[in-house]
């Protein structure tokens, strides 16, 4: 028997299918793009992702071989939902987080509810990107389907629900709503009542890890599954990821490398609001019971590959036509040592504490001989002297990291890894599998259909650890020279990066 893990994003998902032992049997992967209507808009076509993931679904069933699918569950992105009936009929587009529609709420919704009240019931400050905002817009401008809707749900909960499962929500997906009450773990009739919402709309939530029904015996014939597969509920995927890499005790953090670079410590207690809001962090809890995380990140890997199209595209052209790694040939040239660069990574807009959206990213101290492969490094080390500040901050929350689990894409780099240790003096290890959420998601499922006595031994059975990255003393040391040099950047030219991007943006 085999264990299924699905993973949706905002433009794709991937389905792996495992053994027990964490042996991968089969793999597959289908994209879609979404879709902009108009200026601001950003949605998903809710109905043609669904056939995609049946699609996949069925691809990665036809190579479970003598090992049949037993049970799978499902990580997805946070915010976005899909209108539902209970019949199992889709009433329109996913909202995505990014999509500029709600945000005309936030004023009235800010003089009824100031952060501190809000963090206190649901860990997270206001904001346009969560659910909220999007089901009142729903509400006052298609009346037509808010009246229709049955359930809002969450990807993770939608994919459950369409193959067969009961309508429910896990804790982490519900807190990504505005919507939940981290400490009765259930909707806050409160936070409804301000928004104007229905709470009957809104489905039952859930620890991770549950059993919510099986797959309806006609899609399991059409999609090649054997009859009573089990469907267990998931989790957001960054919770996902931290399960499928062992975060599974206090002072344990994943590090994820891929498009954002996420740090998320685990903790078993909550910090005081107060703390928690002037370092910009939220609190949600984790996919492992009796956890919270919290989320440290920025877009570390969209100047990656920023720096890949710009600096190497004909490279770019060649790569993807023989299946080279070009990251890697591009990280290879990085000069040994201490970068001379100091990169402010406000390419994008950045993460906590400042979520800083009116700057605009910098490269101080080139020279005629500076190489790509010196940017490339200025970057990688900006990019981690940005969450290095983050982590300083930790101690006044009680929050304590001692040890990195480290997935993702950009994992592979032995040199970007140790590179991360030596800024941040931590150890970080690296697993085997760089599929986390999807692995995260079938140990969930193993776990609670009994092929695993508890999540700690599915990680046991089924993940495998790789190599363990010590910092290295003297590069920390040097480092920290250049660390401070960083942190003079920013106070010394915020005014003038702000009028430069005001500037450019005419």
């Amino acid at each position: 028997m085999s264990l299924l893990g699905l993973d949706v994003g905002t433009t794709g998902c991937k389905a792996v299918l495992f053994r027990h032992d964490g042996t991968v049997l089969g793999t597959a992967y289908e994209e879609y793009d979404y879709r902009k209507p108009q200026p601001g808009y950003a949605e998903l076509d809710a109905p043609l992702v669904w056939a995609r993931i049946k699609d996949l679904i069925r691809a990665v069933s036809a190579q479970a071989g003598d090992d049949p699918v037993s049970a799978l569950a499902i990580a997805s992105m946070g915010e976005a939902v899909v209108p539902v009936t209970r019949d199992r009929q889709i009433l329109g587009p996913s909202i995505l987080n990014f999509d500029e529609r709600g945000v005309e709420y936030l004023p009235s919704l800010g003089e009824a509810l100031n952060n501190e009240r809000l963090y206190a019931i649901n860990g997270n400050t206001l904001g346009n990107h969560y659910s909220l905002t999007k089901l009142m817009w729903i509400r006052e401008h298609q009346p037509e389907i808010y009246a229709q809707v049955d359930y809002f749900l969450h990807w993770s909960g939608f994919v459950a629900f369409m193959l067969g499962a009961e309508a429910a929500l896990d804790y982490s997906l519900a807190n990504r709503t505005l919507l939940f009450d981290l400490e009765r773990r259930d909707w806050s009739p409160k936070l409804i009542a301000i928004a104007g919402l229905d709470a009957a709309r809104l489905p039952p939530t859930i620890p991770s890890g549950t059993p919510i029904g099986s797959v309806l015996p006609s899609l399991a014939a059409e999609l090649g599954l054997p009859p009573g597969v089990t469907i267990v509920s998931g989790a957001h995927d960054q919770c996902a990821n931290g399960v499928g890499c062992g975060v599974l005790q206090e002072g344990q953090a994943m590090y994820g490398m891929g498009t954002f670079i996420c740090l998320m410590p685990a903790y078993s207690r909550r910090p005081s609001p107060g703390a928690m809001i002037e370092r910009g962090l939220n609190t949600e809890h984790h996919a492992a019971r009796g956890l919270f995380v919290s989320f440290i990140y920025n877009q570390g890997g969209s100047m990656v590959k920023w720096f890949r199209d710009t600096f190497a595209a004909a490279e770019k052209a060649r790569a993807l036509s023989s299946g080279r790694d070009l990251y890697a040939d591009l990280i290879a040239e990085m000069p040994p040592g201490l970068g001379r660069l100091v990169v402010l990574p406000h390419f994008v807009v950045t993460g906590p504490p400042h979520f800083i959206s009116d700057s605009c990213g910098l490269i101080a101290g080139l020279r005629l001989d500076t190489s790509r492969g010196e940017i490339l490094k200025g970057i990688l080390e900006g990019a981690t002297f940005d969450l290095r500040q983050n982590l300083e901050n930790l101690p006044g929350t009680g929050i304590q990291v001692r040890e990195l689990r480290v997935v993702g894409g950009g994992s592979k780099s032995d040199a970007w890894v140790q590179l991360s240790a030596d800024i941040l003096d931590r150890p970080f290890v690296r697993t085997a599998n760089p599929e986390a959420g999807s692995l995260g998601v079938a140990i969930l499922a193993g776990s609670a259909t009994g092929v695993f006595a508890s999540l700690e031994q599915g990680c046991q059975a089924m993940l495998r650890q790789g190599r363990r990255f010590e910092p290295d003393p003297a590069r920390g040391r040097a480092y920290s020279e250049l660390y401070e040099k960083y942190c003079q950047l920013w106070p010394l030219l915020a005014d003038y990066l702000r009028g430069l991007a005001g500037w450019a943006s005419r």
